[in-house]
């Protein structure tokens, strides 16, 4: 009986002692904004960093950069046109 008791009011402790622990809160969800924002940031670093390379390429000519260069832009403006629309 003793141990009954003993095992009861340790079972109980342990159970309150668990259910009394915080859980952290959730993280905010970003906005639909700072998601738009967001990708806008990572559109224009890709399109930087394509630009870079298509600029530096050391074999292209002057021609095939031009072309390259307004396909990138052209690219480029619907993706930014569409995440405008997004808003």
């Amino acid at each position: 009986m003793k141990k009954l008791l003993i095992s009861t009011v340790l079972l109980l402790g342990l159970s309150m002692n668990v259910s009394a622990q915080k859980h952290p809160p959730a993280p905010p969800h970003p906005s639909k904004n700072e998601l738009v924002n967001i990708k806008m940031q990572e559109l224009t670093k890709k399109y930087n960093t394509e630009k870079k390379l298509i600029l530096n390429h050391p074999l292209a000519t002057k021609q095939m950069k031009r072309d390259q260069m307004k396909a990138l832009n052209a690219r480029y403006a619907t993706e930014k046109r569409l995440l405008r629309q997004a808003k």
